[in-house]
């Protein structure tokens, strides 16, 4: 019995020192939460770290969290961090109970690796974005030297009087040896036992967590700040409105997706896992570089004053895979881009200007590049403020974003831009190009079934077949469906609006009973009909035809 007693005052011992090790890294995030109000949020260990995750992760293994995951994909990423963290720190405490000194070291290496992810962020601009790393790793360190030495202050053997106390079967095994050389047991002597280290940790637990929630509290507080320099934006009138919808252009089908996307149904694909809270007052555009005669720097209100043009355009992301989810119509409201870009001094290359390339940055450091050709080409490309009748959320770029349409949105639509850069293809790779996208990325022809869904159950007879087909800029002139390779039947297409939006499409079909398959393509007005290749979306977006398998009954 004494060995069971023994084994089970072992793992006992373990696992105190696996949740000393767990306190220990909840107390350097708490803590490193809380100094980071003092340099900014976004240099907080777990968005430094989980930003040179997503900086480093291969283009594929990020377009297959995008379809895993969907708009969740932070939220997952941020949970798998924080998983292998309490997995180390457990691990770090474990072996504290033997190299105590060693194991606080390794608190301090992991901070120091957050420490380098957070200055080698593009948006870093300060070396000082190390701070919140070092110091709760510092705090961690010292957290878990000081309770693994009151874990062994509590396990220490007790002192044996009497006669029986040397008439032992078995010999208690010595606490281990730390790395100064001193036994744990010498170290403890006379502690206040299980109790002291019980009380410690409990103390670690509640100091903690009044520091990272004091440093989520201030650090709303800015968010707070943004969220009324927001409410307090009055968008003017648009010099140019959108021109009014015909009738007829939403056909208002339950499963078909409407023809203006809410807001807050509007996709969101970007790389900011805490997102840019900006105070409109103090935001300002810099426009720049190869062939800028008058280099311009516009804050909000010159931007709003300028005459505002309001267009419907459908957005497209080019992670979107075949018949995707990550597309939307909204009405967009902003100064034209082309118009700065011309009082700047910019000209196209087809009219000898130098550059070819616009370079927007973001304040979260993401860079996008456009062709210079293509913004100045008479599309309302734009520096959008508004969204559906309302200042941009700041989900898609409060308090400016840019926007160009029949361009994929990683080569145009710059969220919280904060810099345009004139220069060259051949001077300067942009974020994504860097990682194996495409440099020019027009959008594709394509079209998409969204009811019935795939494998839906349909009743026999004529079932109502619908969705979108989109052709930004271009325009889409027919759809067909056909059904289990048969012939193609031309769809009846809706109302159609500006051609830089989708246009909804619905086709009759006399239905009878079976298991049977659909499919959808879409030709634009330049004549090009979607091709049945399939691609997948790197590297300039995914090619291939829609279809779903249903069963009718």
């Amino acid at each position: 019995m004494q060995g069971v007693s023994t084994r089970g005052r072992a793992a006992a011992r373990t696992a105190a020192a696996a949740v000393s090790g767990l306190l220990a890294g909840y107390s350097a995030l708490a803590v490193a939460e809380l100094v980071s109000v003092a340099v900014r949020p976004e240099a907080s260990p777990v968005t430094a770290v989980g930003g040179a995750v997503i900086d480093r992760t291969p283009a594929p293994m990020k377009d297959w969290a995008i379809r895993q995951f969907g708009s969740n994909d932070k939220l997952v990423l941020q949970l798998g961090i924080l998983a292998v963290l309490a997995l180390f720190a457990m691990a770090l405490g474990v072996l504290a109970t033997r190299i105590r000194r060693t194991a606080s070291l390794g608190v301090l290496v992991v901070g120091v690796v957050g420490a380098l992810a957070a200055t080698g962020r593009p948006d870093s601009t300060t070396p000082w974005d190390a701070v919140p790393s070092l110091v709760g790793a510092f705090v961690g360190a010292g957290v878990l030297y000081w309770l693994v030495g009151r874990l062994a202050t509590g396990t220490a053997r007790p002192e044996r009087t009497g006669p029986q106390s040397d008439m032992r079967t078995e010999r208690e095994p010595e606490p281990p040896a730390d790395t100064d050389g001193r036994a744990q047991r010498a170290e403890s002597a006379g502690g206040p036992g299980r109790r002291g280290f019980v009380l410690g940790a409990g103390a670690v637990a509640v100091v903690s967590t009044g520091a990272g929630a004091l440093g989520r509290e201030l650090n709303a507080g800015t968010a707070a700040e943004a969220e009324a320099s927001r409410a307090a934006v009055r968008l003017p009138a648009p010099a140019s409105p959108a021109p009014k919808l015909p009738r007829g252009v939403d056909e208002r089908l339950p499963g078909l997706a409407s023809f203006t996307t809410a807001n807050r149904d509007f996709y969101r694909v970007d790389t900011a896992l805490t997102v840019p809270r900006l105070d409109a007052g103090r935001w300002r555009l810099r426009i720049h570089g190869k062939g800028v005669t008058t280099p311009l720097t516009l804050d909000f209100q010159d931007l709003l004053r300028r005459g505002l043009i309001e267009r419907d355009i459908t957005m497209t992301c080019v992670s979107n895979e075949v018949g995707g989810p990550y597309i939307g119509t909204a009405r967009w409201l902003g100064a034209p881009l082309a118009a700065l870009l011309r009082e700047a001094g910019v000209r196209p290359p087809s009219q000898g200007g130098p550059a070819d390339q616009l370079v927007a940055r973001s304040v979260d450091g993401m860079t996008i590049g456009s062709p210079v050709e293509t913004v100045m080409d008479g599309r309302d490309a734009m520096l959008a403020v508004g969204m559906n009748g309302e200042p941009l959320p700041f989900t898609h770029g409060f308090p400016v974003r840019m926007l160009v349409p029949g361009l994929y949105g990683y080569v145009s639509a710059c969220k919280w831009i904060q810099d345009l850069e004139l220069t060259t293809f051949d001077a300067y790779d942009t974020y994504w190009v860097k990682r194996s996208w495409a440099r020019k990325a027009p959008i594709k022809t394509q079209s998409r079934i969204d009811t019935p869904k795939p494998f839906a159950s349909v009743k026999a007879g004529t079932v109502t077949v619908a969705g979108v087909a989109w052709a930004q800029h271009k325009g889409i002139d027919r759809v067909d469906v056909r059904v289990d390779g048969g012939p193609w039947r031309q769809a009846r297409p809706a109302t159609e609006g500006p051609r830089d939006t989708w246009r909804q499409w619905l086709w009759e079909w006399p239905a009878r009973p079976g298991t049977h398959t659909l499919e959808v393509r879409a030709t634009d007005r330049t004549g090009y009909t979607q091709t049945s290749k399939r691609t997948r979306p790197i590297p300039n977006g995914a090619s291939g035809r829609h279809s779903v398998v249903v069963t009718v009954t």
